[in-house]
């Protein structure tokens, strides 16, 4: 056969030209898994929903989260639907197939967990919820009704790691560290590790005269209806920060400025690890050692409350109480070597928290990323132009 004659008529063919709708399915089609590519391996656009961070992060805060500096997690639960996490936004169905799980990895990163990072990570005790009440606990719902009453009146489902609630804290302690609470003072392998100047905790202020100008402390940088409240005659509860409770302490009328800690000993049941032989609260907790991968912990009753939960749901044993002793995977064992890194982590605004002293620790394996800078700030109030905060607009996050 002549190579150029075939060649030349071959050539000669015309082309099937592409249709419209094909062209726009083959356009959607590359854009969906580009974008699927750079949100998974490496950055993704998180929100701010709540006031646990203020005043470092705002509500109405748009960020951008890198999954570089950690280096970016395999899916775990591989198919689901583009830009879903775990619920579909109309139907409420679920957003993923949990028929096909991956085991955890992670690919190198640019950095370690370090100290003072602020970190997205799913919630760790998000494995359970009830339908009904996403925005809640469901162990704190056991605790507070009852298993049985809880489950028998709401809808359970269990989520895989990836598809757990995203949250964002600071990361207090690493793994290896001792992480205790003294008074409302965070202490770090026996050092006292004061808050930055963004983290804020309750205050009660007692002024000398009821007739005082509340303008002053708008023009502070208070947000007057929901940082401060009265508490008695002439005493208000504030929220705010050390430097900024420094210039209401300095104000002729004010006659004292004292932190609002709860008392040491007073046990509060909803604090980790809900043991009624820890006399722990918000504001006093600890030591706690936090696992480390190789650290191996003697297992009794004063550890097994610490860290049953670990070793059974997070690294997936089976963990049985045997007379005096435990059973590991049906194995006594009195000792138990840790196969992840943990972490401590919790909101800059103290008092208003939910973060490790009321579930504990973070394995690395809910890792998301590190929170990098803010893209978009947006406030609800004001008119259109004034609800963007525009000094906040691509700024980093410390």
């Amino acid at each position: 056969m002549n190579w150029k004659f075939w060649q030349k008529n071959n050539d000669a063919k015309p082309r099937k030209k592409k249709t419209k709708s094909r062209e726009w399915f083959d356009a959607i089609l590359f854009a969906v898994i580009a974008a699927t590519i750079i949100r998974v391996f490496f950055i993704e656009a998180y929100t701010i929903p709540t006031a646990s961070m203020e005043r470092s992060l705002l509500v109405g805060d748009f960020l951008f989260v890198s999954k570089v500096n950690y280096g970016a997690r395999i899916p775990m639960t591989p198919i689901a639907f583009p830009f879903a996490h775990h619920t579909m936004p109309i139907t409420g169905t679920k957003a993923y197939w949990d028929g096909v799980e991956w085991k955890y990895r992670r690919l190198p990163g640019l950095s370690d967990i370090k100290r003072n990072d602020v970190v997205v990570f799913n919630y760790p005790q998000g494995d359970t919820v009830a339908l009904e009440y996403q925005d809640q606990d469901y162990y704190q719902m056991v605790r507070s009704l009852g298993w049985k009453q809880v489950n028998s009146q709401f809808t359970i489902v269990s989520r895989p790691v990836d598809k757990r609630e995203n949250y964002i804290k600071r990361c207090i302690g690493i793994a290896g560290d001792t992480v205790s609470m003294k008074n409302g003072l965070v202490y770090l392998n026996g050092k006292p590790e004061k808050l930055k100047n963004t983290g804020q905790i309750g205050y009660e202020v007692v002024f000398k005269t009821q007739d005082v100008n509340f303008s002053v402390f708008e023009d502070m940088g208070f947000n007057v209806s929901e940082e401060i409240s009265p508490m008695s005659q002439n005493s208000y509860q504030f929220t705010g920060t050390e430097p900024m409770m420094e210039k209401v302490r300095k104000l002729d009328f004010v006659q004292s400025v004292k932190e609002l800690t709860e008392v040491d000993q007073k046990r509060d049941g909803d604090i980790f690890p809900y043991d009624p032989n820890r006399n722990w609260n918000v504001d006093n907790f600890g030591p706690i050692i936090l696992p480390k991968r190789g650290w191996t912990v003697k297992l009794d009753s004063a550890t097994m409350p610490l860290y049953e939960r670990s070793i059974r749901i997070y690294e997936g044993n089976k963990v049985e109480k045997s007379g005096k002793g435990w059973l590991i995977n049906g194995v006594p064992a009195d000792s138990y070597t840790f196969k992840m890194n943990y972490y401590w982590m919790m909101g800059d605004n103290r008092h208003k928290s939910a973060d490790s002293r009321y579930w504990g620790f973070v394995p690395e394996d809910h890792i998301v990323g590190k929170a990098l800078f803010i893209w978009m700030s947006y406030d609800t109030n004001g008119s259109f132009f004034s609800k963007i905060r525009w000094n906040r607009l691509l700024k980093g996050i410390h």
